[in-house]
């Protein structure tokens, strides 16, 4: 029994020391809008930005401010009103009445085949004109200098499409703790490092910035690609990679920051229709995922007041690594290194996350997003 255990360890410290390797090589490579030299304004194409609103009352207005007090000579915003029934309607008209930058479109009804964010964002693009295209979220702020270094990123590396890390206001402890690892796993995951290499299986999107060229995702097929696409933005990074766009991802520091979810409870009620979405409701996934975080992230800790040996030393060293690699991820992101310390709290926290999101959805029989039911059955037969 004790060389399974020690096997186990050692194993498991192989995979962190790999992953370390990746991850010291890899960082290094991603570029940051601040190193940028912003694009003059004759070098600046005409920009969309598109993003769908439901009932965003408490945080569109001062997100929107900062979407329209841009330094950048030729952009427009698209906003989806997606139904709402709060003052969102009112924020959107008095911000277009006040600024010509802006253009609105009400959605009433949902069409049937359609969850409301995608429908919403095609619908801004149906009215949109610009050579590239943003989409966002409508409780994300940009940096008024946003639009100059990520053109000057795409154009400058020859991507038709980018993905730019931002910053999220983490307020409480709880919120540090979890997103701060959930951070880093989506790092680990994702590997961003490897999206601009065109033969890898690394692709990647985020809702808070999209960048792509109009013909690019004209090419990829639009939203109506994504009609029931829960996970929109992740799947919009995908088809962009598979269509042949050449994609890319930066970082953006506070250059794009938001609020995502006020508190833990918040953030895993928030994403109870995510994460079996991510898993592309497969089981047999979320089931190694689970697995593999404990093994990884929470047992190596756990055991250690229990372990002699040889297998001790694996685990802390498998422990250390753990440490020490979300440290220096936190740091690239602006994230204090000593949360590092809370990593196998972190880990069972998305393992709730995602059992949870798997136990309700199939529960329900499906997911509730932005009001509407949608059954399981046809989520999955829609995946693109």
């Amino acid at each position: 029994m004790h060389w399974i255990v020690t096997l186990l360890f050692a194993g498991t410290a192989l995979v962190w020391i790999l992953v370390a390797i990746d991850v010291a090589i890899g960082v290094r490579r991603i570029p940051q809008i601040a190193s940028q030299v912003p694009l003059a304004d004759e070098e600046c194409p005409r920009v969309s930005i598109l993003f769908a609103a439901r009932d965003e009352a408490e945080k569109l207005a001062a997100a929107l401010k900062t979407l329209l007090s841009l330094d950048y000579p030729d952009y427009e915003v698209v906003a989806v009103d997606d139904r709402s029934e709060d003052d969102t309607p009112k924020i959107l008209s008095d911000a277009a009445a006040r600024n010509p930058h802006l253009k609105t479109v009400r959605v009433d009804s949902l069409p049937t085949g359609w969850l409301g964010k995608p429908h919403g964002l095609q619908k801004a693009y149906e009215q949109s004109s610009g050579e590239w295209l943003i989409f966002t979220d409508a409780d994300v702020s940009f940096a008024p200098d946003l639009l100059r270094g990520a053109l000057a990123m795409a154009k400058g590396r020859e991507w038709d499409h980018l993905s730019l890390l931002g910053h999220v206001e983490m307020p409480t402890v709880g919120e540090r703790i979890a997103l701060t690892f959930f951070g880093f796993a989506f790092a680990l995951g994702v590997r961003p490092w490897r999206v601009s290499v065109p033969d890898s299986g690394s692709y990647m999107g985020v809702g808070a910035f999209q960048l792509i060229r109009r013909d690019a995702y004209e090419k990829l097929g639009t939203h109506r690609r994504l009609a029931m696409e829960v996970v929109d933005d992740i799947q919009l990074g995908r088809l962009a990679k598979l269509s042949g766009a050449r994609s890319g991802v930066g970082t953006a520091g506070r250059a794009v920051s938001l609020r995502w979810h006020a508190g833990v409870g918040n953030i895993v009620r928030g994403t109870t229709k995510n994460f079996f979405a991510v898993t592309r409701f497969q089981l047999w996934r979320v089931c190694v995922q689970a697995v593999g975080l404990f093994l990884l992230s929470v047992l190596p800790f756990i055991a250690l007041p229990f372990l002699r040996g040889w297998a001790l030393a694996f685990a802390t060293l498998a422990a250390a690594l753990a440490v020490a690699i979300q440290a220096s991820v936190s740091i690239k992101f602006e994230v204090p290194a000593a949360y590092a310390l809370t990593h196998p709290i972190g880990a069972m926290i998305l393992i709730w996350m995602l059992v949870r999101s798997t136990f309700v959805t199939l529960r329900q029989g499906g997911i509730v997003w932005r009001g509407t039911f949608y059954p399981l059955e046809e989520l999955k037969r829609r995946l693109v």
